[in-house]
């Protein structure tokens, strides 16, 4: 039966859902607060990653972010602020960080993650969206120090043990699979299970594609009131409608916490800051790669080269640390010798927040406490990853069919 949908947040999780949900016949309508232009959606690293199978929360994280605290620069950032939603999160953040919890979560991430690869695929091979980059040429893990080597070496054999390709190369290896442009490093390890994408490439197209299905998407538009009608919302009020959905999926983002609010939900997520630069001139670079000691991301995209990384924890908003953007600038040239980032090219760098939970692993489901609610986001530095297999579970719930995969461990009710 056809129903009416609405959903808040036009980021990839929202547009995959969207899509996914007009495909079973429903009428679905996408409202997100910005114009769909920019945001975490835009400037990820575009990596669709079977590999990423830890999660963030892992032992010792809550130590790293204290010890960069003061230091705005690092790779992991901890803004100094009061805030008592922040410091719940960290303190459910530093009780997820077991090692037996990141085992119990290695599996779950793998199992979405393969999922959300073939239906990729799948997007493309439809011809809905047209043309658009989909390669699966692999991850470089690239490692300067011996130290980085054993470390990505002990996750990658885990991964091996999950039946991800994965293969080790030498410096030699390095330079033939890279012939062009100088690499300083060791060696890598080569997660051949892993692909790429250009999302300022896919996300206009999925935007167009829903438009031409009849999805209404309405951008600049905010939620400003909900109003529950026994377990269920019946109205969604924004700065410019008025809505009575059927079914409601919560795609905000960072902010779905702020929203979840508004319906007597505690939601425990923080918005994790991401940069990125795009480079638009030959680099030489034809492989996506994690430069492991400089803690960032490097992809060949159609049209420019995007260098991106770190995470940082100050409340959401948009204001570009200059500092990190040098610090990605260089950590690219540690690892690229003959490669100069410009003023120009770092000025024009922007930055997206990722939704993060205090686990690690995103919350996709219904809550026990309102009941057509589908929540589809904490995806954290998986977004990009993760969009279709989202969106595709999202519409499962909603139509009562068994799920692609056991989700309690996405639960929006589970305990830290």
């Amino acid at each position: 039966m056809s129903k009416n949908i609405l959903i808040i947040g036009g980021g990839i999780s929202g547009l995959c859902s969207a899509y996914f949900l007009q495909k079973e016949g429903h009428q679905v309508t996408v409202i997100d607060a910005s114009d769909i232009t920019s945001g975490a959606s835009f400037v990820n690293a575009g990596f669709i990653t079977p590999s990423h199978i830890i999660p963030l929360a892992s032992p010792g994280m809550i130590a790293t972010g204290i010890k960069m605290m003061f230091n705005s620069a690092s790779p992991f950032y901890m803004k100094p602020r009061w805030d008592i939603d922040f410091f719940k999160w960290a303190w459910s953040f530093h009780k997820s960080s077991t090692a037996k919890k990141v085992e119990k979560a290695i599996p779950v991430i793998k199992d979405i993650n393969i999922i959300s690869r073939e239906l990729f695929q799948d997007i493309k091979s439809s011809g809905d969206l047209g043309e658009f980059q989909l390669e699966r040429k692999g991850l470089l893990m690239l490692y300067q120090s011996a130290e980085a080597y054993e470390k990505e070496r002990k996750v990658a054999k885990r991964a091996a043990d999950l039946g991800l390709e994965v293969s080790e190369l030498d410096k030699s290896g390095l330079s033939k699979i890279e012939p062009n442009v100088q690499i300083d490093a060791k060696g890598a390890i080569n997660y051949e299970c892993d692909g790429h994408t250009t999302p300022t490439q896919i996300m206009p197209k999925l935007v167009s594609f829903l438009k031409s299905v009849g999805v209404e998407i309405r951008t600049k538009e905010t939620v400003q009131d909900l109003e529950i009608l026994g377990t269920k919302i019946s109205h969604v009020r924004t700065n410019k409608f008025s809505y009575e959905p059927d079914e409601l999926v919560m795609a905000a983002g960072a902010w779905s916490g702020l929203v979840a609010k508004k319906m007597g939900i505690k939601l425990l997520m923080q918005g994790g800051k991401g940069y990125r630069i795009n480079v638009e001139r030959s680099t030489g670079i034809g492989m996506p790669a994690i430069l492991m000691e400089a803690k960032m991301a490097v992809t060949p995209m159609v049209g420019f080269t995007r260098f991106a990384g770190t995470m940082e924890f100050s409340g959401n908003n948009s204001l570009v640390r200059k500092e990190r953007v040098r610090a990605i600038a260089n950590g690219a040239q540690k690892f690229y010798p003959d490669l100069k980032i410009s003023q120009e090219e770092t000025a024009s760098a922007t930055t997206g927040l990722r939704p993060v939970t205090p686990d690690g692993l995103p919350y996709i489901g219904r809550s026990s406490k309102v009941d057509n609610v589908v929540f589809a986001t904490g995806h954290a530095m998986m977004g990009w990853s993760l969009g279709p297999a989202t969106g595709k579970l999202v519409s499962e719930i909603i139509d009562g069919k068994k799920t692609a995969m056991k989700i309690g461990a996405f639960s929006p009710d589970r305990k830290f």
